[in-house]
């Protein structure tokens, strides 16, 4: 048998979004916004109400924040600490911000992260071992999907948000766990990124009076927006102690790098040996640690921040529904506003929307949803004005109506013959 070139799939099948790389790099995919972060931006030389960017609580440019993280830099530069945490990497500093934030998401202990995605990867992998058993929703993004993966045992899919499904699966797991001495990992986001609805959170902890499990919750678009003090979806739906590890990140509120998990102190204790992505990775630098702190007291002191955030959602998210559009089943800060067509609309509406409309947001398409749909997905902000929001709005309604009178469809023509060339 002959054994063939380990690239040569590769030069055949680039893969469903890699296909479109000649004519939708660096406008559709990897685009390059410019200028400081804000509500409005530059895109290829011309100003856009950016919609893409998840810096919720508007801290990525707040004078305060970048006082403090000019500070901070100036002070240790960007090695510092040096080494890993185990090793050399740790910090007083580190120790006070893992202290705040467990204060601030009611755990008794939390453990810093480098990462999100690299992150929660790590703790999916310590928590389980081959004889346990995974449970988690079929729309996990793909952080979870990948950590899952790295499991050597069972795992079961539950259909998205359904309690019904979860409850057939939790009754496999336990069978199965029966057999293998193991127990049974569940895990949900607190608020899923692309749909925008939150995880069923409160029927999940209402079904380990049922079944024997730990709860793990991703929470990285709820921590910061949701909840009375912004400790987020668990917090918001009143089960924060049920929650047994508790994730999320600094990418999105925080306006940073980096993330945290929580749990009881003895849990926290055993990921903080058993974590491979920090145990053998350099500790986080003390510039994101003291700009980590910084953020986290706005947080808790600033409630005008999350107020204001809200105040632009519901004007957004209303202001679309009174005009027909579909936002699904969003409860969270994330709009998505399904419509009906092919791959090649989307990019001629998105084109069209950018150029004569100066509102920029990100589009979705298959294979991340079903074909013969276009998501666009808008992240509102507390930078955002309500002027931004009936610009977008007028803009919305224009574009739609073209949509259905098949004026992208025209224009796509031209992307389905470079295509094909």
């Amino acid at each position: 048998m002959i054994i063939s070139d380990l690239f040569t799939k590769i030069y055949k099948d680039k893969g469903p979004l890699g296909k479109w790389a000649s004519i939708a790099e660096g406008y559709f995919v990897f685009p390059k916004l410019e200028g400081q972060i804000s509500n409005r931006m530059k895109f290829q030389g011309k100003d856009v109400i950016t919609w893409s960017i998840n810096d919720y609580l508007g801290l990525a440019n707040h004078p305060e924040v970048r006082k403090v993280d000019a500070e901070a830099a100036s002070e240790y530069g960007s090695a510092y600490p040096m080494g890993a945490r185990m090793m050399s990497g740790h910090t007083s500093l580190h120790e006070q911000l893992q202290d705040e934030l467990a204060d601030f998401v009611s755990k008794e202990s939390t453990y810093l992260l480098n990462f999100g995605y690299q992150g929660i990867m790590s703790t999916i992998d310590a928590l389980v071992g081959k004889d346990d058993v995974i449970v988690y929703d079929v729309d996990a993004h793909a952080c979870i999907i990948d950590g899952v993966r790295l499991h050597m045992g069972k795992r079961f899919t539950y259909k998205h948000n359904n309690i019904e499904s979860l409850e057939k699966n939790l009754k496999r797991a336990t069978k199965m766990a029966e057999q293998t001495g193991g127990g049974i990992l569940v895990i949900s986001e607190g608020v899923f990124g692309m749909r925008g609805e939150q995880g069923r959170l409160k029927e999940i902890v209402a079904l380990k009076k049922k079944f024997n499990f730990r709860f793990l919750v991703d929470d990285a678009h709820g921590f910061g927006t949701l909840g009375k003090t912004g400790a987020g979806a668990g917090e918001e739906q009143g089960v924060q102690n049920g929650i047994d590890v508790y994730f999320a990140t600094f990418a999105k509120s925080m306006a940073s790098t980096g993330a945290f998990i929580a749990a009881d102190k003895e849990i926290i204790d055993y990921l903080k040996y058993n974590l491979r992505s920090q145990m053998f990775a350099k500790s986080l630098q003390m510039q994101l640690v003291k700009g980590a702190l910084k953020r986290l007291d706005m947080l808790r002191t600033m409630p005008e921040l999350k107020n204001k955030l809200w105040t632009i959602v519901n004007a957004l998210q209303t202001g679309l529904t009174e005009r027909g559009f579909d936002l699904g089943n969003t409860q969270s800060c994330v709009t998505p506003v399904y419509l009906k067509g092919s791959i090649p609309e989307a990019m001629a509406l998105v084109k069209d929307l950018r150029e004569n409309y100066g509102v920029f947001c990100s589009i979705v398409v298959y294979p991340v949803i079903p074909k013969g749909l276009i998501l666009l997905r808008l992240i509102p902000t507390s930078m955002h004005t309500l002027v931004d929001v009936d610009e977008t709005l007028q803009a919305f309604s224009v574009i739609r109506e073209r949509l259905g009178k098949g004026v992208y469809k025209r224009l796509s023509a031209s992307v389905a013959a470079a295509m094909s060339e």
